[in-house]
């Protein structure tokens, strides 16, 4: 849009134009009039141009009322249409509403029908379930099924009966009848089954196998009639109770037939002297009877290779006997077995967990348990054999273990009860075995300065209880263990004292220690700690013995080079120089003897040690020990003494002849 111009604006417009018109006319008058004669013309010629389209513009005039109408017409048309489109809208919002409503009656309709549907059916008795409770045997499947549609309808007719339903007195006597009619027949077959365990020579995981099969039928009875199922667990407590006290009373005893004749007494102590006034055999099967109590040899496969192996059966190894823990072992085995298979099946059977159970089990179990507590604290009561009693405190560990792998918490307390019954019986005969060699005299036995046999008893006796508490160590053994490991180190010093000289009692400690260290690294770990403590005892003897027997023979330089090789190292060269005399002597000396020394050597050492290998080894120990004296003698000597000496070259082959290929 243009802008209007303002008054301002205009008046200077018209003195502009006044100033301008004033410039080209002098005559403002005559300007005016022929404006005005200008303005006449064009008025004029438009009357003219308006009478010339006169025509045209009354044409226009009638279109234009033409147009009027026919908008006018539209008008009303559209009006109409607005009308039409409005009660439209109206019927639509009703249809819609209808529409609706009918949906929410439908889906509720539906609802209803599939509640009642479910209803009707759940409550309504067919023929065939009639026909399949009363005439067919319980243990078809056709039974089975019914009997689950039977107790979910009886379940929903007591839970409608609690809201005063009358639709359950139609059915309810025809429910009521049918449950009794299936209780009898499951009670019947229930019962049935119980009774063939009290058969003679009866595998009872048949019916066992049968009654978990359709165990659902004393969850039945249980939801339907209590007394009946109590009756059920009472009769298969009672019946069960009394077969497992039969037969683990009968296999207790028929095992301890098995076991060997001639047991441990307190006569077989570690500590206990052999007695030659028994005559020749009695000492050769006393002292083969004491080799086992003191050896495991393969007693210990019991823990391992042996532990699920199958149980003994009596009346097949009548000729054979047994340890008292191969024994206890098949009969512990046994017990596993049965006790985990019993409480399984009353878990899943009878439908308890937990505390329920674990009184469960003990109503069926618990005499036996009791029976074997008592057959155990009788044969343990004069037990000797402290190896039987540590094995059979480990297979109770592994058996514990064993049964909490089979998710059978239900034997813990009988556990319990076993250990608490041998562990005081196993450390008292423990004790009393280091009290025997405690109250040794020495003087009552042979001077041989090889390994005493009770050393050699202690060894293997040691060797087995560590090896055997391995996997399960303990406080009270470790302390027992050390108590014993202390009494016999005493023992064997007060053996070794009994002989006159240093060397015989080097030579019978070394010993001693050399046979209880190779007993124990054979059967337990390198560094046990009683390996490791005769290990050192046995190295500081070793040390020892090889100065006592360098002495006779080299004694003259091993003590020059204790005396003289202070001065070496302060360097005080004239006191060396004052032992050249000294030194003269013990070089000829040694030139003249030194290769009989060696042989004199060789033979002593190998005739004091029965075994080939220790006796190298100290020979080897005493050789090198030689050369390093030797090296630290020459350091010591004048260049004249020296220049006498034996090559040292000539000293090591002569050494090499004696090395050992053991």
């Amino acid at each position: 849009m243009a802008e209007v111009p303002s008054p301002q604006m205009t008046e200077q417009l018209d003195n502009e134009e006044v100033r301008e018109i004033l410039k080209n006319t002098t005559d403002l008058r005559q300007y005016s009039r022929q404006i005005e004669k200008e303005f006449k013309e064009v008025e004029n010629k438009s009357i003219e141009d308006y009478i010339a389209e006169s025509q045209n513009i009354a044409n226009l005039h009638n279109q234009i009322n033409d147009c009027d109408d026919v908008l006018e017409r539209m008008e009303n048309m559209l009006m109409s249409f607005q009308s039409v489109l409005n009660n439209i809208s109206t019927e639509i919002t009703q249809l819609q509403r209808k529409s609706v409503s009918m949906s929410l009656q439908l889906t509720n309709r539906q609802s209803v029908k599939a509640q009642l549907s479910q209803f009707i059916e759940d409550m309504a008795v067919s023929e065939e379930m009639i026909n399949i409770i009363m005439e067919t045997p319980v243990t078809e499947r056709d039974f089975s099924t019914q009997l689950n549609v039977l107790n979910h309808k009886l379940s929903l007719v007591k839970e409608l009966s609690f809201n005063e339903s009358k639709s359950t007195s139609d059915v309810s006597d025809v429910l009521q009848k049918l449950r009794l009619k299936a209780m009898a027949k499951i009670r019947s077959y229930l019962l049935e089954q119980i009774y063939k365990f009290r058969k003679p020579m009866t595998n009872y995981q048949i019916p066992q196998n049968a009654m978990l099969k359709h165990k659902f039928f004393f969850e039945f009875i249980l939801s339907n009639e209590r007394h009946v199922a109590q009756e059920i667990c009472s009769e298969y407590i009672d019946t069960m109770g009394k077969i497992y006290y039969s037969y683990f009373k009968s296999y207790s005893t028929r095992l301890t037939s098995l076991k060997f004749e001639e047991s441990c007494t307190k006569d077989d102590l570690m500590g206990i002297e052999d007695n030659a006034s028994k005559g020749l055999f009695s000492k050769t099967t006393s002292l083969k009877h004491k080799s086992t109590i003191f050896t495991i040899g393969k007693r210990g496969d019991i823990l391992n290779q042996q532990l699920e192996a199958p149980i003994i059966v009596p009346h097949a190894q009548l000729k054979n006997r047994y340890t008292v823990e191969a024994l206890f072992r098949s009969e512990q085995y046994a017990l596993v077995d049965n006790a985990c298979r019993e409480y399984l099946f009353v878990t899943e059977f009878f439908m308890v967990r937990g505390t329920q159970a674990q009184d469960l089990f003990n109503q069926i179990m618990g005499k036996t348990l009791t029976l074997m507590i008592k057959n155990l604290e009788t044969s343990i009561h004069d037990c000797f054999d402290t190896i039987a009693m540590f094995l059979c405190i480990h297979l109770i560990f592994r058996y514990q273990l064993m049964c909490h792998k089979r998710c059978v918490p239900a034997l813990d307390k009988y556990w319990d009860s076993l250990q608490a019954v041998i562990w005081p019986r196993f450390e008292l005969v423990f004790r009393l075995n280091i009290q025997s060699i405690h109250d040794c005299d020495p003087t009552k036995f042979n001077k041989e300065l090889g390994p005493h046999y009770i050393t050699r008893r202690y060894a293997e006796f040691s060797a087995a209880i560590v090896g055997i508490s391995e996997h399960f160590p303990n406080e009270l053994v470790s302390r027992l263990l050390l108590e014993l490991q202390n009494e016999v180190e005493c023992f064997i010093l007060r053996m070794a004292a009994i002989f006159p000289t240093r060397k015989d009692q080097l030579i019978y400690l070394i010993n001693n220690y050399d046979l209880v260290l190779g007993v124990l690294m054979e059967h337990t770990r390198d560094n046990s700690k009683e390996a490791e403590a005769f290990r050192e005892q046995l190295n500081s003897r070793s040390a020892e013995y090889v100065e006592e027997i360098l002495a006779p023979h080299f004694g003259g330089i091993i003590q020059f080079v204790k005396e003289c090789e202070h001065f070496f190292e302060k360097e005080q060269m004239d006191e060396l120089r004052k032992q050249e005399r000294r030194s003269l002597a013990l070089v000829a000396s040694f030139s003249a003897n030194w290769k009989k020394s060696l042989e004199e050597l060789n033979r002593e050492v190998l005739l004091s040690f029965p075994s080939l290998l220790t006796g190298s080894q100290l020979l080897q120990l005493a050789l090198a020990s030689l050369v390093q004296y030797y090296h630290r003698f020459h350091k010591l000597l004048t260049p004249n003494a020296r220049a006498q000496l034996t090559n040292i070259h000539v000293v090591m082959v002569e050494i090499k002849k004696y090395k050992s290929n053991y």
